[in-house]
This record gives C-alpha cells, structure tokens and sequence, in this order.
C-alpha cells in the first residue's frame, strides 16, 4: 500500500520536476533572447529561475531516494557477507534519517526565521526557498524509515543489501 502512494507521489513529483526544468529553460531562455534583441529583461526572471532549480533538486533527491539512485561505491561492503551487509545497510538507514532530522530542523527553522522578510524581485516570502528542504526531509524520513523497518523485519533480499548505484551508465544489478 505504502509502496503504491509513494509511486504515485513520484510521478507527480517528476511532473513537478519536469515544470521547474521547462519553466528556468523559458526564463533563462527568453531573459538572455530579450536582452540581446529588444534590450529589455524578464525582472523576475533570475530569482524565479534560481529557486525552481532549488525545488527541482529537491524533488529530484526524492524520487532518487526512492529510486535507490543516488550513486555511491560499495568497495567495502561487497567484500562484507549478508550480516555484515545488513549491519552497514542499517547504520547507513540510521545515519541518513538523522541527516533528515537534522535537514527538516534546519530548514524549519529559517522558514520561520524567514517568513516575515520577502524576496527582492517577486517579494514573496524566503521561506518558499526552504521549504523544499523541509519536504524533503519529511518525505526522505518516511521512506528510510520503510525501508529501515523492511530490513529489520528480513523483506529485503540478500542480493538487494547493497543498494546503490557503483556507476552511471551500469544499472543497479546489471552484470555488464
């Protein structure tokens, strides 16, 4: 069930993703076309572009973390047996989630702090810029909290305890 909500939640969230991208890409575009041509600018263009970019990514990290996307090396843990592996799969659970807690304090905290002050050009409030990191952690909380209590009850496979990416172009599990 968790499983069905957080794929759905993906898609839109790459929707979202796939928006800010096209919006900067007109902004930016259509900025640098209209100062170069008529001499004039999109005001809110720079500011507007620059915190899409901060959403994207945002979003982006969420749908990675799903997604087991991110990439990392496993030079030490591949040499690990299957509880040798489960012990560094969990401490790293362990660690990440307390990154969020510390990610979702943060960003809570100067989204209050900065509520009152407004941006330069659009005047819309600073805490729009951290909330994609309070989101972030909400979501990246929940789903290494799943994925922590998927291991601890034995539902991940012994093959699937290392879960990152050792490159780009080689899929997670490809022998290639």
């Amino acid at each position: 069930m968790f499983n069905l909500i957080l794929d759905r939640c993906c898609r839109v969230l790459e929707a979202a993703i796939a928006f800010c991208l096209a919006l900067m890409v007109v902004l930016v575009f259509g900025n640098v076309f209209l100062r170069y041509a008529m001499n004039s600018g999109i005001t809110l263009s720079e500011e507007l572009s620059r915190w899409a970019f901060v959403w994207m990514t945002f979003l982006g990290a969420i749908v990675a973390l799903k997604e087991h996307g991110h990439l990392g090396t496993d030079m030490l843990v591949s040499r690990l047996g299957p509880f040798g592996k489960k012990i560094c799969l969990g401490a790293s659970y362990v660690l990440m989630l307390f990154a969020c807690w510390l990610l979702f304090r943060g960003a809570y905290e100067q989204a209050v702090i900065n509520f009152d002050s407004t941006s330069a050009v659009m005047e819309a409030s600073m805490s729009w810029v951290y909330l994609p990191g309070i989101l972030f952690a909400v979501l990246g909380g929940l789903i290494l909290a799943v994925e922590l209590l998927r291991l601890l009850t034995g539902q991940i496979r012994d093959e699937d305890l290392v879960m990152i990416q050792e490159s780009e172009e080689v899929p997670h599990g490809d022998s290639h």
